[in-house]
Order: C-alpha cells, then sequence, then structure tokens
C-alpha cells in the first residue's frame, strides 16, 4: 500500500455512511444519509423499508464521499474497503456488504469485515488520537449499553452490561409512551432542559449491584407515574427519567473506572450525544482527576469514520477477509481475559 487510504462503508441500521480515513487515522471525508423522516411514522425502525432506502442511496452516499476525499469511482486511490458486517438488521448488513465486495472486486482492493460496536470504540479516538490507556469505554445507544475495559485497540473486557432494555432503548419506549415520537432521546432531552429532575420520585435500579444496569424498572414507572397523573408536565416527565438514566449510566462508569484504574472515560453510541450525559461525565472525570474523550455529536450516532478507524486497526492484526465472508445480525465483540 502506498497512499494510505481506506473507504468504509456503513449500513448497520437506518443510516448509509461512507468515509475515507487515512492510515493516521485523518478523516478526509465523511457521508451520512439518515432515514429518520422514513421511519417516523411508525415510531422505529422497520426493517424492510430500511434496507431498501440503503440500496437506493447506497451509490450517491460512496460517489460523494470519493469526491469529498478528492477521488471518484474510476480514479478511487483506495487501498482497501472497510465494511461493517454485523451486527445489525441483516438486510441492511447485506446492502452495504454487497457494494463493498463489489469495489473490491472492480479495484482490486482487499476487504475488511468490521465490527460494529468496535467502530463506535474507535470513534473517540479519531478527534482524541492521545486517548490515555487503560480505558473505560461506556458504550451506550439504542441497542447496546455496555462498560467496557479498553486497554488499547482490539484489546477488550466487558465489565458490565444491561440485563435488560438499552439506555436508548427505553428513551425511545418512554418518549413513544409520552407522544414525543421517534427518536425518543433527542426529543427527551430537549424537554429536559426546562423541567424539574426532582418532580417524579423514579428508581435508580441495581445501583449497589457490579457492574451490570437496568432501565426497564424505569421506564415501567414512568409509565406508572404518567398513567396516575395526566396533568404531569411533559418537562418534569422528560428531566426526571433523564436524571435518573444518567445518575446510574455514571456512577457505574465511575465504578467502571476504579476497578480497573483508568486513565480515561470514552463515551460513545448514539446516546453519547445526550446533554446530561455528557456534562455529568465531564463533571465526574474532572472530580476525579482524570481525562473524558466525549466524541463531537457527528461521531455518537452511526457514521463510517469510526468502520474505517477500526478497519485499519483489523487489517493490521488480522489482514484481509475472503469475500465469502457473510453478514452477521448477532456478531458479538471478541472480549478478552484480562490480568
Amino acid at each position: 500500500m502506498t497512499t494510505g487510504k481506506i473507504l468504509a462503508i456503513e449500513s448497520s441500521c437506518d443510516e448509509t455512511a461512507a468515509a475515507v480515513v487515512t492510515r493516521d487515522l485523518r478523516v478526509l471525508s465523511s457521508v451520512v444519509s439518515s432515514q429518520i423522516a422514513l421511519h417516523e411514522s411508525f415510531g422505529g425502525v422497520v426493517p424492510e423499508i430500511a434496507g431498501r432506502a440503503h440500496l437506493e442511496v447506497m451509490e450517491p452516499v460512496v460517489e460523494a464521499a470519493l469526491v469529498q476525499a478528492g477521488a471518484s469511482m474510476t480514479q478511487p486511490d483506495i487501498d482497501a474497503v472497510a465494511v461493517t458486517a454485523g451486527p445489525g438488521l441483516i438486510g441492511s448488513l447485506l446492502v452495504g456488504l454487497s457494494a463493498a465486495k463489489a469495489l473490491c472486486l472492480a479495484w482490486g482492493v482487499p476487504l475488511i469485515a468490521v465490527n460494529h460496536m468496535e467502530g463506535h470504540l474507535f470513534a473517540a479516538q479519531l478527534e482524541n488520537p492521545n486517548v490515555a490507556f487503560p480505558a473505560v469505554t461506556l458504550l451506550v445507544s439504542g441497542g447496546h449499553t455496555e462498560f467496557i475495559e479498553v486497554r488499547g485497540p482490539g484489546h477488550y473486557r466487558l465489565l458490565g452490561a444491561t440485563i435488560d432494555d438499552a439506555a436508548g432503548e427505553a428513551y425511545d419506549k418512554v418518549a413513544r409512551y409520552v407522544g414525543l415520537g421517534y427518536p425518543g432521546g433527542p426529543a427527551i432531552d430537549r424537554l429536559a432542559q426546562g423541567g424539574n429532575p426532582k418532580a417524579l420520585k423514579l428508581p435508580r435500579a441495581m445501583m449497589g449491584d457490579g457492574l451490570d444496569v437496568s432501565f426497564s424498572g424505569l421506564k415501567s414507572a414512568v409509565i406508572r407515574a404518567v398513567d396516575r397523573d395526566d396533568q404531569l408536565e411533559l418537562a418534569d416527565i422528560a428531566a426526571s427519567f433523564q436524571a435518573a438514566a444518567v445518575d446510574v449510566l455514571v456512577a457505574k462508569a465511575m465504578r467502571a473506572v476504579d476497578l480497573v484504574d483508568a486513565k480515561t472515560l470514552v463515551l460513545g453510541g448514539g446516546v453519547a450525544a445526550n446533554s446530561e450525559l455528557r456534562r455529568r461525565a465531564q463533571e465526574a472525570c474532572d472530580e476525579a482527576g482524570i481525562a473524558c474523550a466525549l466524541p463531537s455529536l457527528a461521531m455518537c450516532t452511526d457514521n463510517a469514520a469510526m468502520i474505517g478507524a477500526a478497519g485499519w486497526h483489523r487489517l493490521a492484526e488480522n489482514g484481509p477477509n475472503d469475500l465469502k465472508v457473510g453478514a452477521d445480525p448477532s456478531w458479538q465483540l471478541e472480549m478478552e481475559v484480562l490480568t
């Protein structure tokens, strides 16, 4: 390889994304086409609609990423193609994987299959290249809530996770119940800024029990409170729910930091864009005297730049993948037993 550029493709759920990332993790381009408007009326992502939308926009999204990086389909100047192969919606994954394989054949470059969750672990490093290890990453989204010890790229240990709903899933379910629509996270975050976080007495589940978390009880408690009193202000509901969720996330994250003597707390995933979580995490890290790596809002949501960053690591560690590699909607990120 000479120029050291990866084209990355991400299509695991409802964002079609492409990016060009250099070997030293400079992002030359990052294009994301969102499907929120397509799924909004359904209150969540419809897999069939998501897959068809990826088919329609994949080519123009890839072309736009190449052009922004000073390349083109006919003169790509690309050394490899990285693509999300799982976890995610099978139909959506297959669209991205098929596109990546076609480009690899056309350009004669290697294919790199990337785990979507590992991409999120690399997102903060794109903007914080000097992350000090060991670190604890709080990976929090609509499908995942995990506390992961990171001793370096590729060296991960799961410390704790949700035993039921992911935090982002709870946000969406509460928002839907009170009529805020989809996606629920940003709507609750905006409303909460004008509400009273102590208006409702809500549970902080499992606060004293290890590093696992639970959000289904919190969601149910909000629903019961709303059913009992239809005069509650939406802003107060949002603020109370958000305070309870963030209390648990920050407390468990800092407990994980203490457990592994981490030098950095990293946030990743869609819920990492939440303003209250970002504020509280930064405050907790300042008080503990450790670094807090907060990805930009663009890097919190699904994007291809993070897949490109993880792709470089995977290429160096494992080499390219065979073009026969398939999509795995349940692909678990490989964890190590670290001492």
